[in-house]
């Protein structure tokens, strides 16, 4: 075949493959074509808003729609720009803008962003300490173990001391920039005692604000002013979680569990530290629920289906297990149950009639950096799916820790002799108040969050 009739074949097979231009006939029926869709896509929309409870269906909400969200108490958006910084404070009455000529979209993503890379750091020495005492342990502990072993140990020290300061300094950041002039903006200018019922209040973050711990902010030592002092705190995703909870007060039918609690426990997955107070926790729960209501998936029973089946036939669901999140991938990240990890993806799909989820996990309550206004954790993945009280944490807790916090939080809950998990916000509140007073690290309490009613 010569060289010309190959290149007119290739040139016809091309031909075959490129749309035409369309000719002055053939655009007028293309408008015409464009033009009656459009008018059926009209009419479908039409249709839709005209059915109960879809007005507003694919239009942006209206803010009176959404200002019965804040029926409990006002609802703080921060928004934070280039040009300048925004608070929103939502209440049933309206919406007032606060400004924050302290805060800046600079600061604020340097100050996100080493806040997180110092809590990573954090993470990674306690896991690098963790198998380098257990090489140290299980070998001839030569020079070369007892080597590695110390310089772990100091390594973790070292990143345990710049958390504790990094911590500091962004509450205090946050407090001076941040949460003063809206808490003074609300007359919330003092503090007040747990007896003197502490108001309510609801972070519903967005951008590189997503990532740090709102309800920390303030000056802990010597008595110094704090969010903790003056409000109870829990987060919100959105206003539209928020509202959803108050138009859904009717009570709880679930597909045969009834008010039971799910106990899943885990105290060793492979490749991670052991977990010891995880039994603790399981004899607590055990112990204070009726043997009928509560259903234990311990050690090998904790697979992944059958968390996820048992999780469609309770109301109430503890997690005391290792957790993990990608801050590339949030919804890779995940509960590590005995054969693997239910991720953020799976605990989010669907829809359950929960109540009440306690995660006693690390990193339960992180998202994402790349898009921080996806609200992509644990905590929203299962506040999405229909649970209206979850607690969970920020990042890696310890261990002991969390099993007090446990212990706090579940002796309130059931102090009326039955279990009431819509007071779960107070009890956090008490329990990490408490927690702050015998252990000041900031590592050790700042970690635990609300989110719900």
């Amino acid at each position: 075949m010569t060289v010309r009739r190959r290149a007119a074949r290739r040139r016809r097979r091309f031909e075959s493959r490129c749309p035409e231009v369309a000719g002055p006939g053939q655009a007028s029926s293309v408008r015409a074509e464009r033009l009656r869709l459009g008018r059926q896509w009209d009419e479908a929309l039409e249709r839709a808003r005209a059915v109960e409870g879809f007005a507003d269906f694919l239009r942006p909400a209206r803010v009176k729609t959404l200002l019965p969200a804040a029926s409990g108490g006002p609802i703080v958006v921060p928004v934070v720009s280039t040009r300048r910084c925004d608070a929103l404070v939502v209440t049933a009455d309206g919406v007032e803008v606060v400004r924050l000529p302290g805060l800046t979209a600079e600061e604020t993503v340097e100050r996100a962003n080493r806040y997180v890379r110092t809590v990573l750091a954090m993470q990674k020495a306690d896991e690098d300490f963790f198998h380098a005492k257990r090489r140290f342990a299980a070998g001839d502990r030569g020079p070369a173990d007892f080597q590695a072993h110390h310089q772990a140990r100091t390594e973790l020290a070292g990143a345990r001391a710049r958390t504790e300061d990094v911590l500091d300094s962004t509450a205090r950041w946050l407090w001076d920039a941040f949460a003063d002039p809206v808490l003074t903006a609300l007359g919330l200018t003092g503090s007040i005692s747990d007896e003197g019922g502490r108001p309510r209040l609801w972070w519903c973050p967005t951008g590189p604000m997503t990532l740090l711990p709102l309800h920390a902010a303030g000056h802990h030592d010597r008595g110094g002013p704090t969010v903790l002092d003056r409000v109870v705190s829990s987060y919100t995703p959105t206003l539209r979680v928020l509202l959803d909870d108050a138009r859904d007060e009717e009570t709880w039918h679930g597909p045969g569990g009834g008010d039971r609690l799910l106990l899943v426990s885990v105290p060793e997955a492979g490749g991670q530290p052991p977990l010891p107070d995880a039994d603790g926790e399981r004899e607590l729960l055990t112990g204070s629920f009726p043997a009928d209501r509560v259903t234990c998936l311990a050690g090998a029973e904790a697979t992944r289906a059958r968390v996820l089946r048992e999780l469609n036939r309770h109301r109430w669901v503890h997690f005391s297990c290792h957790g993990d999140q990608d801050l590339g991938a949030p919804a890779s990240g995940g509960l590590i149950v005995h054969d693997g990890r239910i991720t953020v993806a799976e605990l989010g799909s669907g829809s359950r009639d929960g109540e009440f989820a306690f995660l006693s996990a690390c990193k339960t309550a992180t998202g994402g950096v790349a898009l921080p206004n996806e609200a992509m954790s644990l905590a929203a993945a299962l506040r999405y799916s229909g649970y209206r009280h979850v607690l969970a944490t920020l990042w890696s807790v310890y261990d002991t820790v969390a099993a007090r916090i446990a212990a706090d939080v579940y002796t309130e809950l059931l102090a009326s002799g039955r279990f009431r998990p819509e007071t779960a916000a107070t009890a956090l509140d008490r329990a990490v108040r408490r927690l702050r007073e015998r252990d000041p690290r900031p590592s050790a309490w700042t970690p635990f969050a609300h989110f719900g009613p």
